[in-house]
């Protein structure tokens, strides 16, 4: 054989070892048996998961993923899996998380987000995250959920009986894109029937509008979200970023010059905008 030929076959061998593919997704069930709806019962988990995606080269961050869908539906492509592939490009781990539907249940999708926080603090060494790094992303009423997993969450307990409960559920910082936030009378009136019912009490909404529920404790955001949005009215990011602020944390709120809702369709100028100063926010609060 050319020896040239040899060369190049053994040279190829070897870049090809050094630019291995990031590993395949995985998918695996949220809860073990039946998950809890917040009442005091119990259902079987079979409408949710968590897929992993781990980046090539992870560099410690990891954020839980909430598609959004009008807690009636879930975006899983560009909202899911777009954004875990995006996040791997930069050395994040994604975990797209396919969180239960409410139906009139408002605490299904909360505790489901609350498992998914856990679960990857569980598994931090297996899946190389940083356990203090562990943050949340939501889009539209997905952004919504993430929202309120950072204004309700518990701490873990040492002397849990199950392990996964001795882990903190709150996430260390948000990325709140488009999102709802209130369940006042700036909220997307369609995500509001879906998550607490057609007649919800006044007691309920308040539980669930965000804004009213920021705390020195509560973790820093960065928001984003375009000023000719007719279906999310931009006010929602302004009421959850002035929460933020007048707790004095380090929020952003990135008013985009256009775009709409879904911000074209997930691509053109302002969806790369929220993108790019997103990370260069993560690297200012020392995140990357």
């Amino acid at each position: 054989m050319n020896l040239l030929k040899v060369y190049t076959a053994l040279l190829c061998c070897g870049l090809s070892g050094l630019h291995a593919a990031a590993p395949a997704p995985e998918k695996m069930p949220l809860w073990e048996g039946e998950a809890p709806e917040g009442n005091g019962k119990f259902s079987a988990a079979t409408k949710c998961s968590l897929t992993l995606y781990r980046p090539e080269k992870p560099v410690g961050p990891a954020l839980i993923i909430c598609p959004g869908g009008g807690y009636g539906g879930l975006v899983l492509g560009g909202e899911g899996k777009g954004i875990a592939q995006w996040l791997n490009a930069n050395g994040i781990t994604g975990l797209v998380l396919e969180y239960r539907l409410p139906a009139g249940r408002p605490w299904v999708p909360l505790l489901d987000a609350q498992q998914a926080i856990r679960l990857a603090r569980l598994h931090a060494t297996e899946w190389n995250i940083n356990p203090q790094q562990v943050g949340i992303i939501g889009f539209s009423a997905g952004g919504h959920l993430a929202a309120t997993a950072t204004t309700h969450f518990a701490v873990g307990q040492k002397e849990a009986g199950h392990k996964i409960d001795q882990y903190s559920s709150r996430p260390d910082f948000s990325i709140l894109v488009y999102p709802v936030i209130t369940m006042g009378e700036l909220t997307h009136g369609g995500s509001k029937k879906n998550l607490l019912g057609p007649n919800p009490t006044p007691e309920l909404c308040q539980e669930f509008s965000n804004e009213l529920h920021v705390t020195d404790q509560t973790p820093p955001a960065f928001l984003a979200h375009a000023i000719d949005d007719k279906l999310v009215p931009l006010e929602n990011s302004r009421l959850f970023y002035q929460a933020e602020k007048a707790h004095h944390l380090p929020a952003v709120l990135l008013e985009l010059p256009n775009g709409g809702h879904g911000l074209n369709g997930y691509k053109g100028p302002s969806w790369d905008a929220w993108q790019k100063q997103s990370l260069e926010w993560l690297k200012e609060i020392k995140v990357l």
